[in-house]
């Protein structure tokens, strides 16, 4: 299979590249809108302001006749006007976008709080090798290889994420949804997950936002 590069625009978006063809997961609002140039497709895990931008997407696709998007009913009912250049997806679904094959899973977000209503969320597996799970702990009942793990969140503590990688148990994680930290927060979380924490099955790895590496 093609090796793809991956690479990370702030917060919780990254860019997926392989034969020319350009998939982005999350662009949300606090994601440069540059992330879409020469996109062919976008999935989106779910309707919070960072993950999704109903404004930056629109404009996108007004710019790029042939730009298709794939995401939860929720946030496929606020793009409305698309047409079937919008495609709702849910657990267990598989498809084709831009050349990458992605199977879908998940159903939540995570809880937050008994008294914060939850909202739909799904993760994307793309070429059985990388997982977005977006805001969610969902482990995919899949092997993983490259795992995108949400590292700062106000549902998640680090003794979750420690327990998340442990069960997904991929060969590398690297760190989204981490726009909130500052760098007295980048260093501890990485002191917990890295080598010098309890102990986890991947190699814990932050990317400079714009920053781009290899996947295999």
């Amino acid at each position: 299979m093609p090796v793809m590069e991956l690479t990370k625009f702030g917060h919780a978006c990254v860019r997926l590249e392989k034969d020319g063809r350009r998939l982005v997961i999350d662009p949300g609002g606090l994601t440069d809108p540059g992330a879409l140039e020469g996109a062919d497709a976008v999935l989106v895990t779910h309707e919070h302001f960072d993950h999704f931008s109903e404004e930056v997407l629109r404009r996108a696709a007004a710019a790029r006749p042939g730009l298709r998007i794939w995401t939860n009913s929720s946030v496929a009912k606020r793009l409305d006007g698309l047409g079937a250049r919008v495609t709702a997806v849910g657990e267990g679904d598989a498809f084709s976008a831009a050349g990458f094959d992605i199977t879908v899973h998940g159903a939540w977000h995570a809880v937050i709080h008994p008294d914060v209503p939850r909202i739909p969320n799904v993760g994307f597996l793309v070429d059985e090798a990388l997982f977005h799970p977006g805001d969610a702990l969902t482990v995919p009942g899949a092997p993983v290889g490259t795992l995108l793990l949400p590292v700062h969140a106000p549902w998640s503590t680090v003794g979750d994420l420690i327990d998340y990688v442990r069960e997904v148990a991929p060969r590398d994680a690297y760190a989204v949804h981490d726009g909130a930290l500052n760098d007295i927060g980048t260093t501890m979380f990485e002191g917990f997950l890295g080598e010098r924490g309890p102990g986890v099955p991947a190699r814990y790895h932050r990317l400079a936002p714009d920053t781009s590496v290899r996947i295999d």
